[in-house]
């Protein structure tokens, strides 16, 4: 009896952990041209919310350092991610643009890239994370 309950504790021990997955990112990005403002980053988990500010999952930043910097990003469970970088070398926590729309600023995206007209979807930059993982992400 005692073995066969220490056996359904562990079973449930190990199923809940694996359920509840956490994994880390470590995000590494070059190309950066000047120790100026912030280096911001934002997570997305779906379509709809992509892009948006007030809906980001995950964002972060720090100090901009010329060439490149990391971000150590920790407790994103399994699931599918794009990610959007910009350089905010003013400081006012905003991506400038042009009056065409243009960022002014640095950016990148998860696999994804700039187009002539506008951002890439969120299915050009999605990536699946399901263990600890680095990601090398370099500024436009």
């Amino acid at each position: 009896m005692i073995h066969k309950n220490f056996l359904l504790l562990f079973l449930f021990v190990v199923i809940s952990n694996m359920i509840n997955a956490q994994h880390s990112l470590s995000l590494n990005i070059d190309g950066i041209t000047s120790e100026e403002g912030n280096i911001c980053f934002a997570i997305y988990t779906n379509e709809s919310s992509f892009l948006k500010f007030d809906k980001v999952f995950k964002s972060g930043s720090g100090k901009a350092v010329k060439g490149s910097t990391a971000f150590q990003i920790t407790d994103l469970p399994d699931g599918d991610y794009a990610i959007a970088i910009f350089h905010d070398a003013n400081g006012n926590k905003n991506l400038d643009t042009n009056i065409l729309g243009i960022p002014k600023e640095q950016i990148a995206f998860s696999k994804g890239k700039m187009k002539m007209f506008g951002p890439p979807k969120f299915e050009e930059c999605v990536f699946t994370l399901n263990s600890n993982m680095e990601m090398k992400i370099s500024l436009q």
